[in-house]
């Protein structure tokens, strides 16, 4: 079966690349966006922008998660048995259901903003939440289009439509908020205009998805169809639902223990532990900005994972066991190499990062440290359970992962409703609960993996190099801010730039010496064997 242009697919680690620069542009993107919207809105303003955003994220997550995943695997095992039919079926059907799903959302929306507002407290909200509204078709609509070509494993049209996105979420929002704001003197307006720019953002990628997808099934027509197997829609529509319901349950659990794990940790601060509402909140402020700098290199594991899906359902259909193990190594390998630096850095640099980033002084300062210390010792176990999360989605066993998850997280509020209440421990009793939740999460996941696969990837072994190289990166950076403190240097620019420098100068190098990338991992790259040759790997 021949590939068409718009249907060409990039390689495993090629996908994931492509992804990985489309988040790394959309987090920068994401952050000169935030800064002059606050001032521009006010606190007032921003609360107004953000409830109507978390409504929204409740039903991004069910477009988000499970669908797209659901449809990546079942396009790809079709498209490597050359039912290219099915194909256009396993759309059809997705695109229905991506629709009912986007009219309910964004119908529930626009009809029930004044109730919602009201719902999230924040009655001056519901301008927002109606000029958010039409996101949630559009995003649906996206998604089913992001799924098409993520079975085939192409990212660009994905990473292209996120950047469109957060493009005219910064310049239409801006522009709208400012207009709205001087039109009206209100700052109800001001954040519905705000918000509107996320709208437009997903109307303009739904504009460019469309297109692709269009000459994309226009190509798919075009191709041989080696095997003409169509399944009916109802069969098609139970297999697509069966592999998306508990993915988006597991997601929804998710977040509905972290916001259950929120309100316990603030009430035991404020009723076990007595402190003052005004001490817990502020606790809570350096909490949530450590969690997220936490966040930021989990964000650059999830191209790894949507781009092994589709790789790993591929080599499984040609009945290529090892193939589809060689995937997923090279997907743990290279989260590792991402992973653990990430990790060691912010525990090394944690201190000059914070005062830099967070202006913390003094006490906030010692709390914060702690706190981020705690939080990145869990950012390698989080991308481990991202990954092998991945892997048993992709090999059809959906269910653990979810069944994981739900014990880690009740371990997690178990720990913090009993650290968080000690007024000795007090706040520091959250990364901690979250350390423990992810050690269990990650060990169930590696046992159910060796349990049901039968030839499960090696773990330990792909981490050793990545591990080895980081705890030598990390040595180097504690090493250099340490001179930089001695010799009398205070500014934390200048510490925070100087450690990370050592530290990507010295971890590059021992990545090469120790051979972390092998040879298999670069024939996954596009002109793998020309960047094997040149690095001299074997």
């Amino acid at each position: 079966m021949q590939k068409s242009p718009t249907n060409r697919k990039q390689t495993f680690l090629g996908g994931a690349a492509v992804l990985a620069m489309s988040t790394a542009i959309v987090k920068v993107i994401g952050a000169i966006y935030k800064i002059p919207l606050n001032r521009l809105l006010g606190t007032s303003g921003f609360g107004y922008f953000n409830t109507a955003y978390d409504i929204y994220a409740v039903l991004l997550m069910v477009s988000t998660t499970g669908l797209p995943v659901a449809m990546s695997r079942m396009i790809s095992e079709a498209r490597a048995l050359g039912r290219t039919r099915q194909i256009r079926q396993i759309y059809r059907v997705s695109l229905l259901v991506f629709l009912v799903i986007g009219l309910v959302g964004a119908g529930g929306m626009a009809i029930l903003c004044n109730q919602l507002a009201a719902l999230m407290s924040q009655k001056e909200s519901w301008f927002a939440i109606l000029c958010l509204s039409p996101a949630v078709l559009f995003i649906c609509l996206v998604s089913a289009d992001r799924g098409y070509f993520q079975g085939q494993s192409n990212m660009v049209p994905t990473s292209v439509s996120q950047i469109l996105e957060a493009v005219c979420k910064l310049g239409l929002g801006l522009a709208a908020a400012w207009l709205f704001k001087k039109k009206t003197g209100s700052m109800i307006y001001a954040a519905g205009g705000a918000i509107l720019g996320v709208t437009v953002g997903t109307l303009a990628a739904m504009v460019y998805t469309t297109a692709r997808r269009r000459r994309a099934m226009t190509e798919l027509d075009a191709e041989d169809c080696l095997d003409p197997t169509v399944y009916t829609g109802r069969d098609t529509a139970k297999e697509l639902l069966r592999i998306a319901v508990p993915i988006t349950l597991g997601a929804a659990g998710m977040q509905f223990i972290i916001a259950i794990d929120a309100a316990v940790y603030m009430a035991r601060l404020k009723g076990a532990a007595g402190f003052a509402s005004e001490t817990a909140d502020d606790m809570k402020g350096v909490y949530n900005f450590c969690q997220t700098l936490f966040n930021m290199p989990c964000a650059f594991i999830t191209p790894i994972t949507v781009s092994a899906i589709p790789a790993i359902t591929e080599q499984l259909t040609r009945r290529s066991s090892r193939g589809a193990r060689m995937v997923a190594e090279s997907g743990i390998r290279v989260m590792s190499l991402i992973a653990m630096p990430c990790a060691a850095g912010l525990i090394v640099l944690a201190e000059p990062i914070l005062r830099l980033l967070g202006g913390y002084t003094g006490e906030k300062l010692a709390l914060a440290v702690r706190l981020m210390r705690l939080l990145a010792s869990c950012i390698v176990l989080n991308s481990l359970v991202l990954v092998v999360t991945a892997i048993l989605q992709a090999h059809g066993f959906v269910h653990l992962p979810v069944l994981n998850l739900a014990v880690g997280g009740i371990v997690k509020v178990i720990v913090n409703f009993v650290l968080v209440g000690n007024p000795k421990i007090n706040i520091v009793g959250a990364p901690i609960g979250t350390l423990s939740c992810y050690i269990l999460v990650a060990a169930l996941d590696v046992f159910a993996m060796k349990r049901v696969l039968r030839r499960p990837p090696r773990v330990f072994a792909n981490l050793c190099k990545a591990g080895a190289a980081a705890l030598l990166m990390g040595a180097v950076a504690f090493a250099v801010d340490f001179l930089l403190v001695r010799i009398g240097v205070g500014s934390a620019v200048l510490r925070t730039g100087g450690g990370i420098l050592a530290a990507v100068v010295v971890y590059a190098v021992a990545v090469l010496l120790l051979k972390t990338i092998t040879y298999e991992d670069c024939k996954l790259l596009p002109k793998g064997e020309k960047i094997a040759k040149l690095l001299r790997i074997s």
